[in-house]
C-alpha cells in the first residue's frame, strides 16, 4: 500500500489514515464491501458502505495517476531529457490532464505544420527569435527548401507555436482562465428540428462554465447531439494573448517580437483553444456525469427501499389505450393467479364490458388492491377504478405504482422462466402487483440502469452507471437480508459474496430437500464453502429454522458471545425479542459487557440490536405508500390547496411529486425548504409521503408547481 496516497486520502475525506489502512487490507483479502462493513465495525472504526466504496475508488484512481506518472517520467528520461525540476513537477501533479500537458513537449507527435520545418533545419532560427537578437539573420537557413527569407520564418513561427503549445505552464492558466471566467453558449441552429420545443430554454442561452449546473450540461450535450443546438466556449481571447504575451515578450520593441506574437496567435487559434476547449467539454461532461449517476443510484436505493405491503391480494394493472389494460391477480404470497386484457378506452359499450370483468374478477379473488402503473393511460385508469369503487361501494383500494422498467423485465429470460404460457403484457401487469407486495424482490430482476429514476440514464456513462447501481442494489439487499428458502436467483445474486455457481447449488438443494433449516446446514452440506460462507451467511436468514438466531443478521461467528450474553442475563436464544430481553437490553452496560465478554463494542450493539428486533426490516421505518379510493382534477385544485402526495423523482432542480393528477406536480429546489439546500436530495427521497400546497396551476399545459413552504 501507498503511504503517501492513503494519507492524501485521509486529509481530504477527514478519515483516519488507520481507518484507510485497515479497509484497504481488508479488500486485499477478499472481503466484501457489505460484510466489511456489517462485520468488520471495529476495524474500520464503523466506517459505511459508501465510504468504504469512496476510499477503494480513490485509492485505485490514485494508484492509476501514480503508475502514468512513473510511466510518463520512464518515457522522458529514456530520451535522455529528464530533469529533476521536471520530475518534481510530474510527481507533484494532481490530475492526469497535468501530467499530460508535462509530457506533451516529449510526445512523438503526427505529422504538424512544424514537422517540415524541423526537418529543413529551422528549429534554430525559431530558438534564435525567441532570444530576440538585436539583428536576425536568415540567409544560412535559405536551402532547396527553404527559398525565402519569409519561409524560413514561417517556418520558425510554425516551430514556436509549438513550443508554446506545449508549455504546461501556460496551457494550464489558459484553461484555469477559461474554466473560471469563460462562458458556455449554446444557440439554436437554423433547420433545427425540436417540435416538442424540449430544448427551447437553451435555444439563446449562456451560463458561467464555472458555475453551469450538471443537467444542463446534459441537456444542452443531448441537444447538440441531436443537431438541435450549436454549442461554443466563449472568453477574453485578448486578455489571454496579452497576458501570454507578456510572460515571452519582454521587449516589444524588438523585431522578433512581432513574429513571436503571430506565432502565439496561431498556437491559441490553431493548437490550444481547440484542444482546452475540448477538455473542458469532457470535465464539464464527467462532473455531470458523476453528479447524475450519484443523483440516479440515490433514487434507485430510496426505490429499492419501498416498504413492502405484506398479507394483501393484488390486481395489477398495467394500463394502454391501443393495446388494452393489462390485468393480473396474485395472492399474498405474490403467487400469479390469473390474468386477461381489457380494453375500457374504445367507447361506452366497451368500458361497460370492462368494468364488469373488473368487477368480477375483484369479487372472485378477494382483491384488497389494485396497483396501477403510471405510465400512459394512467390517470384514465386511476379514475375507471375509482368509478368501480363508488359506483359498487367496494372497501378496495387503489395505488399508483411506477412501472419503469416492467417493460424490459417481462421480455427477459427470469420472466420467460417463470411464465412461459404469458405473454410479456400480462408478465409486466404481474411485475406491477408484485412490486407493491415487495419492490426491493421484484426489481432485482431488472437490470438497475433500466428504472428510470433520474435524468439522462441513457447519456452517461453506461459502464460507471451500471457499476454504480449494482453497488446500490447490493449495498440495499444486504441491508435488508435475504430468506434464503424463498429468495429468487436474481437477489440471490446481489447477496455479499454469492456466485451464479453457489446460487445454482442453492436452488438445487431447495428443489431436491425442500427447506433448508439452518445457516450450519449450508456449510455441512457444502453448499458454500470457506471465504463465500464468511462473506454471505450473515446476510442469509432461515425464518422458523432450527437454530432462532438464524433469522437474525448476527453473524455465526458472534454466536457464542451472543449466547454467553443471554446467559449473563439469564435469558436464551427462545427469548428473542420478547418484552423481558426488550427490558433488560434497554438498561445494559455496553462498555461493562464488552469487557467482560472480551468483544468490541460495535459487535456487540449489533447483537444487541438484533436480539430486541429478530426480525427488523428497516424498510418499515419508511412511510408506507398513499392508498387511495378517490381522484383528483386539475380542475379541483386552487392556489394555496394543501395536499399529500408520493415523490416519485429527485433531481437537480428539485422534485416530481405524484397528487393524483395526470402529470407530476413540480416542488422547485427553491420552494423545498426556507433554508438554503445544495441538493434536492439533502431533503427528499424518492417514494417519501410529503405535504405539499399548490404554488402555481398551468391548465393549458396541464402543469402544476408547488411548495413545501407554508
Amino acid at each position: 500500500m501507498n503511504e503517501e496516497i492513503i494519507k492524501q486520502i485521509a486529509l481530504e475525506n477527514s478519515i483516519k489514515e488507520s481507518q484507510i489502512s485497515k479497509t484497504l487490507s481488508l479488500l486485499e483479502e477478499g472481503n466484501t464491501i457489505p460484510f466489511i462493513a456489517r462485520y468488520r465495525k471495529e476495524m474500520t472504526e464503523g466506517l459505511n458502505e459508501d465510504q468504504i466504496r469512496k476510499i477503494k475508488e480513490v485509492y485505485d484512481y490514485q494508484n492509476n495517476l501514480l503508475q502514468r506518472k512513473e510511466d510518463v517520467i520512464r518515457l522522458i528520461d529514456e530520451k535522455g531529457m529528464l530533469s529533476d525540476d521536471l520530475k518534481n513537477q510530474i510527481l507533484s501533479a494532481e490530475k492526469l490532464v497535468e501530467v499530460e500537458d508535462l509530457y506533451r513537449p516529449f510526445k512523438e507527435k503526427k505529422k504538424t505544420k512544424a514537422t517540415e520545418p524541423i526537418k529543413f533545419g529551422l528549429e534554430p532560427l525559431a530558438k534564435i527569435i525567441l532570444s530576440f537578437p538585436d539583428k536576425l539573420y536568415t540567409d544560412k537557413f535559405i536551402n532547396e527548401n527553404v527559398k525565402t527569407e519569409e519561409d524560413a520564418i514561417q517556418g520558425a513561427k510554425y516551430i514556436i507555436a509549438e513550443y508554446i503549445s506545449d508549455n504546461a505552464y501556460y496551457r494550464k492558466w489558459i484553461r484555469n482562465n477559461i474554466f473560471n471566467h469563460g462562458t458556455m453558449v449554446s444557440k439554436i441552429k437554423k433547420d433545427a428540428e425540436d417540435k416538442n420545443k424540449t430544448y427551447e430554454i437553451y435555444y439563446d442561452f449562456s451560463e458561467s462554465i464555472r458555475t453551469i449546473k450538471s443537467h444542463r450540461v446534459l441537456a444542452i450535450n443531448r441537444a447538440e447531439k441531436e443537431n438541435v443546438l450549436k454549442v461554443s466556449l466563449e472568453y477574453d481571447e485578448d486578455y489571454i494573448f496579452e497576458n501570454i504575451l507578456k510572460k515571452i515578450v519582454k521587449d516589444h520593441k524588438n523585431k522578433c517580437a512581432d513574429y513571436v506574437a503571430d506565432a502565439l496567435q496561431d498556437s491559441l487559434k490553431r493548437l490550444i483553444y481547440p484542444s482546452v476547449e475540448r477538455e473542458i467539454r469532457s470535465e464539464l461532461t464527467d462532473r455531470s456525469d458523476e453528479d447524475a449517476i450519484k443523483n440516479f443510484s440515490k433514487n434507485l436505493e430510496s426505490l429499492l427501499l419501498t416498504p413492502p405491503i405484506k398479507e394483501k391480494i393484488v390486481l395489477g394493472f398495467d394500463p394502454g389505450f391501443t393495446n388494452g389494460c393489462k390485468l393480473a391477480v396474485v395472492d399474498k404470497t405474490g403467487k400469479y393467479l390469473y390474468s386477461t386484457v381489457i380494453n375500457p378506452f374504445n367507447g361506452k359499450r366497451s368500458e361497460e364490458i370492462s368494468k364488469k370483468t373488473l368487477l368480477e374478477i375483484i369479487k372472485k379473488y378477494n382483491v384488497d388492491i389494485v396497483a396501477i402503473g403510471n405510465g400512459t393511460a394512467s390517470r384514465e385508469s386511476e379514475k375507471l377504478i375509482s368509478d368501480l369503487i363508488k359506483d359498487n361501494n367496494l372497501k378496495i383500494k387503489f395505488v399508483i405504482v411506477s412501472e419503469a422498467g416492467a417493460s424490459i423485465y417481462s421480455v427477459e429470460q427470469v420472466a420467460i422462466d417463470e411464465f412461459p404460457n404469458l405473454s410479456p403484457n400480462e408478465r409486466s401487469a404481474v411485475s406491477i402487483a408484485r412490486r407493491l407486495q415487495d419492490s426491493l424482490s421484484e426489481l432485482v430482476k431488472i437490470p438497475p440502469e433500466g428504472i428510470g429514476v433520474g435524468l439522462y440514464q441513457h447519456d452517461v456513462k453506461q459502464k460507471e452507471l451500471k457499476e454504480s447501481l449494482d453497488f446500490v442494489t447490493e449495498k440495499v439487499v444486504n441491508e435488508v437480508g435475504v430468506n434464503i428458502n424463498t429468495a429468487s436467483p436474481s437477489i440471490l445474486k446481489y447477496v455479499s459474496g454469492i456466485s451464479k455457481r453457489n446460487i445454482d447449488k442453492i436452488i438445487e438443494y431447495r428443489d431436491s430437500n425442500g427447506k433448508i433449516n439452518s445457516r450450519e446446514e449450508l456449510k455441512n452440506k457444502k453448499i458454500l464453502t470457506g471465504k463465500t460462507y464468511e462473506q454471505a451467511i450473515g446476510f442469509l436468514r432461515i425464518i422458523d429454522g432450527t437454530n432462532p438466531l438464524d433469522k437474525t443478521s448476527i453473524h455465526p461467528e458472534s454466536y457464542e458471545i451472543t449466547t454467553k450474553l443471554l446467559t449473563k442475563l439469564n435469558l436464551s436464544i427462545d427469548n428473542l425479542g420478547s418484552e423481558e430481553l426488550i427490558a433488560k437490553l434497554d438498561n445494559i452496560d455496553v462498555t461493562k459487557y464488552s469487557k467482560e465478554l472480551g468483544v468490541d463494542s460495535y459487535t456487540l450493539e449489533d447483537i444487541i440490536a438484533n436480539l430486541k428486533q429478530p426480525n427488523r426490516d428497516p424498510r418499515e421505518e419508511i412511510d408506507a405508500p398513499i392508498l387511495k379510493s378517490d381522484v383528483l382534477s386539475i380542475d379541483d385544485l386552487t392556489i394555496g390547496m394543501k395536499l399529500q402526495g408520493t415523490v416519485r423523482n429527485v433531481v437537480d432542480f428539485g422534485a416530481f411529486v405524484d397528487i393524483g393528477l395526470h402529470n407530476d406536480g413540480l416542488v422547485h429546489i427553491s420552494e423545498i425548504s426556507d433554508k438554503y439546500i445544495k441538493h434536492p436530495s439533502d431533503v427528499l427521497h424518492v417514494g417519501d409521503i410529503i405535504d405539499v400546497y399548490v404554488k402555481d396551476i398551468n391548465k393549458e399545459k396541464g402543469k402544476v408547481s408547488l411548495t413545501m413552504k407554508h
